[in-house]
């Protein structure tokens, strides 16, 4: 058996540090070194996250104690980079940035540290080489896996419509109005159309496999009444059959686990608390219709994390991935 990995988690206590616990804590290759968190240290780990209790009697830190193969950055954006300008971190030791600051090609560098982008689906030969992996976003997840396989075939001709929502999750632990119960329950609203920051993600994987084409994508993105997932319509004119497309999707996907092609209509809580995708495909009057839906606690965040750490560490990308979901 080989060696465990040794990982660190920095931001250890909001809800994506949260999920890269859990997920570590079972996992059966990884040993936790240490659990980073500047506004808890010192308290047991399950005075935040309750549900471990009897799990781990880890306590966080406010210092990063010792070496760890591996880093999970799991703060807020721009304070991944910050982070890194204050700690002397070894180039032995890899790091998976969970905020958006190196997922952008023109900040994908630090010092002498180069970040691969860590969709898996796109990149897996990159990630398996890579020292340090910027984690795509949630949307950005949910989105371009149900784009990847007409860009990478070169059938991007016109532009993509996309409305999708997520839970209050995807907010993050800062309480804010629109994440009170009060406002969030029996509610819906839209929120950055067409601005989203996860669009200049998404355009770059579409130029990665089909650089002559600039589509417009319209984005229009909801906040949902539900605490986690997220679903997305996207839809663009096609000559595919419908038979053609689900054949190109489901070539495309043969070979990456957690993609799947539904025989049914989809919806959230068919992948919640899995590191899963289900994507639907209809054709109607001349459109290809793909919903994409996935957790984005998971797939969008923290499983997505542990299977590039997995492609890293040479292990099989499902390794402690094989997830329950919740189904009703």
């Amino acid at each position: 058996m080989k060696t465990k990995i040794k990982a660190g988690i920095i931001g250890g206590a909001g809800y994506t540090g949260g999920e890269m616990l859990r997920l570590l804590l079972l996992h059966p290759m990884v040993d936790i070194a240490f659990v980073h968190s500047k506004s808890q240290a010192g308290k047991p780990i399950t005075s935040i996250h309750h549900d471990c209790l009897g799990i781990t009697d880890l306590r966080f830190t406010g210092k990063i104690k010792g070496t760890a193969d591996v880093l999970f950055l799991c703060m807020g954006h721009g304070e991944s980079r910050k982070f890194l300008e204050e700690n002397k971190i070894p180039n032995s030791t890899k790091i998976i940035d969970l905020s958006q600051d190196f997922r952008h090609k023109e900040n994908s560098s630090f010092e002498k540290k180069n970040f691969v982008y860590g969709l898996p689906e796109l990149n897996k030969a990159l990630i398996q080489k890579a020292n340090n992996i910027a984690n795509p976003g949630c949307f950005a997840t949910c989105i371009q896996l149900g784009i990847l396989p007409l860009a990478a075939h070169k059938k991007i001709f016109t532009d993509i419509h996309i409305s999708a929502t997520t839970g209050s999750t995807g907010a993050g632990q800062s309480l804010s109005e629109s994440t009170h119960f009060s406002w969030r329950q029996n509610n819906l609203s839209p929120y950055k159309i067409f601005e989203h920051q996860h669009l200049k993600e998404i355009d770059q994987t579409i130029h990665q496999l089909q650089p002559n084409i600039a589509p417009d994508i319209h984005f229009v993105p909801y906040k949902g009444s539900f605490t986690r997932g997220i679903l997305a319509t996207i839809y663009l004119e096609s000559d595919f059959t419908e038979k053609q497309a689900v054949d190109l999707y489901t070539g495309f996907y043969k070979e990456h686990p957690f993609v799947h092609i539904a025989p049914f209509e989809v919806d959230v809580k068919q992948v919640v608390n899995t590191n899963n995708c289900f994507l639907q495909i209809k054709q109607s009057d001349g459109r290809l219709v793909i919903v994409s839906t996935i957790d984005n606690l998971l797939k969008g965040a923290a499983g997505q994390a542990v299977q590039n750490m997995n492609l890293m560490f040479e292990l099989d990308e499902t390794t402690g991935l094989k997830l329950k979901p919740s189904a009703f």
